[in-house]
């Protein structure tokens, strides 16, 4: 049934299904254990050879609920929740690639993605190449090395709010035969499915509009099934796993190898768990992620638009107004809105950027996106100040961007806040 269903109807009734006489809300498993009466059961259990639960750390009802949810929103065969955004991205890489391995990845990236890609999977021995997504189709292909194992990239740049070239990343990843990872967090399932435009994971920072009021951290990988494992490139999804008696993942899952895999080994291993409480928070938010996400949209459009008349600003980005560069792939990608995010600059510079911040009354100056609440941040001293400004500017950071994630208030009130505090500029 769910299958028919249209995304706001599968926001509140997806995943959870109750049988006659349960709970009609999605309940917390709040426990880390399940009771069997049989040894032979669950030996099936550790062997993978049967469906349920054996311990919270790999699954448990309530966050196997929200990953359904989640998978049907995004039209993939499986997710995995985990404890965060970041632990979603840096598992969906290291289930496929190992030590001495690369991969290529769009330069406009959240800071902390950049840097977990540089930094951190340096010391794992994965290497990356940074490249201009605006960059041509054999330019990008030139970067591919023969130990490369993905292409990654983000549907909305954070915060460059560069579109993806789907199909031009879709036509890249199939020609090296390696698998096209996208983060959607900004877009959320319901304004764009990756899925459906050629990528084969997606993953999100289910903290941002996922959850949608600020209280929750967590990720999620999705897998398309749409990828041909055996390729000769994932010896990983294709031998033997010595730790599960010799299960070859393709050979027993089939589309769904991927996804299995990052369960049963990487969360098994690394053990980096969503909660119970928290996916029961996720599957709540999305509840209204559908109503959110036509809100947040409309409301930054109207703030765009406002600010690109405005005498003391020197310049907007938003992915919907025409003098965006990427225009018109956001018309092609993003026809139900381009999400709650927009950049400007204050006439003035740096200085001048945070007296305006200062003078915010209801919007508020946070480390955070995607909630309720509109909210303001200086990237190029908070989230992006790790990077030279070389590599800022790459990530579409100028030095005078103010970053807004564009709340569910009234527009009229946000538009009054911003307009006292550009008013009241020293």
């Amino acid at each position: 049934m769910s299958n028919s269903w249209k995304k706001g109807t599968i926001c509140i009734q997806g995943g959870y299904t109750p049988k006659s006489g349960e709970t009609r809300v999605l309940p917390i498993y709040q426990s880390t254990t399940y009771k069997y009466d049989d040894p032979d059961e669950v030996a099936a259990l550790f062997d993978l050879e049967a469906e349920g639960h054996m311990y919270s750390r790999i699954s448990n009802p309530t966050i196997a609920a929200y990953e359904e949810k989640i998978a049907q929103l995004e039209g993939g065969v499986g997710a995995v929740a985990v404890s965060s955004g970041q632990t979603a991205t840096t598992l969906s890489i290291l289930n496929i690639c190992k030590s001495g391995e690369h991969l290529v990845a769009a330069s406009t990236l959240y800071g902390g993605t950049f840097t977990l890609l540089s930094a951190t999977l340096k010391k794992f021995g994965i290497g990356v190449t940074f490249i201009d997504p605006d960059a041509e189709e054999e330019e990008i292909i030139k970067k591919f090395r023969g130990n490369t194992r993905a292409i990654f990239g983000e549907t909305i740049g954070n915060p460059g709010l560069n579109i993806l070239d789907f199909e031009k990343f879709s036509r890249v990843a199939k020609k090296m035969r390696v698998p096209f990872i996208v983060d959607n967090t900004i877009a959320t399932p319901y304004l764009c499915n990756p899925l459906k435009l050629g990528a084969n994971i997606v993953v999100h920072s289910a903290t941002k509009y996922i959850d949608g009021h600020a209280s929750s951290i967590g990720g999620i990988i999705v897998d398309g099934g749409n990828f041909d494992w055996d390729n000769g490139k994932y010896p990983e999804l294709t031998e033997p796993d010595p730790t599960y008696h010799g299960i070859r993942y393709v050979e027993r899952f089939g589309n769904a190898a991927y996804i299995v895999k990052a369960r049963v080994q990487l969360l098994r291993d690394l053990g980096v768990c969503a909660s119970p409480f928290n996916a029961y928070l996720f599957n709540l938010g999305l509840e209204t992620l559908h109503l959110r996400m036509r809100e947040h949209s409309y409301n930054a459009l109207r703030l765009a638009k406002y600010l690109e008349s405005h005498e003391n600003v020197s310049w907007v980005s938003y992915p919907l107004l025409e003098s965006h560069s990427t225009y018109s792939l956001a018309q092609k990608y993003l026809p139900n809105g381009a999400s709650g995010i927009l950049t400007f600059g204050v006439k003035g510079g740096v200085e001048a950027g945070k007296q305006f911040i200062r003078n915010l009354k209801l919007a508020a100056l946070v480390v955070h996106l995607g909630d309720a609440r509109t909210s303001v941040i200086h990237p190029a001293s908070t989230t992006h100040r790790q990077l030279t400004e070389e590599q800022q500017i790459a990530a579409g950071v100028a030095p005078d961007l103010i970053r807004v994630s564009v709340g569910i208030e009234d527009v009229e009130d946000i538009i009054k806040d911003f307009e006292q505090a550009l008013r009241n500029l020293a």
